[in-house]
């Protein structure tokens, strides 16, 4: 009798804190709208500020009938304005950081329709903390059966031309298939 009461009363006090935990773990759900953003880059104390004074971190790779698409954040960690003109320079690098035969092309047409990420490439200032993002796509979708299909692990990425590159590892990697291209595009001010 009393290991049955002594059941009743936890029921009781435990009850009510597990159904809350429940109704929390199902409203707080992954939910996928458009590309997920990478998370805000680590505190200037916990890595250097990489030359020109901006970090690059890319975001997860998004994947919906062959098409891929990965969103890519320029983070400002420096202590002065930096601006942001036109397309980041990509480069897929294999598994020992070697250069992939990839064709890039700018803006989103050399892979997909156009969209709300082609916006024309203009200058964007972005003051210290500030960030702009942009956007790698890419299909995997086999066109030669005899070819074998290519898989980057890397990308290399440079703020713009002739500026210094940034190595990410997106999750998943870039599977190309045998396209052997991807697009990208410009940085903006997206919300």
């Amino acid at each position: 009798m009393n290991s049955a009461a002594g059941l009743a009363r936890t029921i009781r006090r435990v009850g009510p804190l597990l159904g809350g935990t429940a109704l929390l773990a199902a409203c707080t759900g992954p939910v996928v709208v458009g590309i997920p953003l990478p998370s805000p880059s680590p505190k200037s104390t916990e890595i250097a500020c990489p030359a020109p004074g901006v970090a690059i971190t890319a975001g997860e790779v998004e994947a919906a009938m062959g098409l891929r698409a990965l969103g890519i954040l320029l983070t400002n960690c420096g202590t002065g304005d930096y601006t942001a003109h036109g397309y980041p320079v990509v480069r897929v690098l294999d598994a020992d950081r070697r250069p992939l035969d990839v064709v890039v092309g700018d803006g989103s047409a050399p892979v997909s329709a156009p969209d709300s990420y082609d916006v024309p490439p203009q200058p964007v200032t972005v003051k210290p903390g500030e960030q702009v993002t942009a956007r790698v796509l890419w299909r995997n979708t086999v066109l030669d059966s005899t070819v074998p299909a290519t898989n980057g692990h890397y990308l290399e990425i440079a703020p713009a031309a002739g500026e210094p590159a940034q190595v990410v590892a997106p999750q998943g990697g870039i599977d190309l298939g045998t396209t052997g291209r991807l697009a990208v595009n410009a940085w903006a001010v997206r919300p």
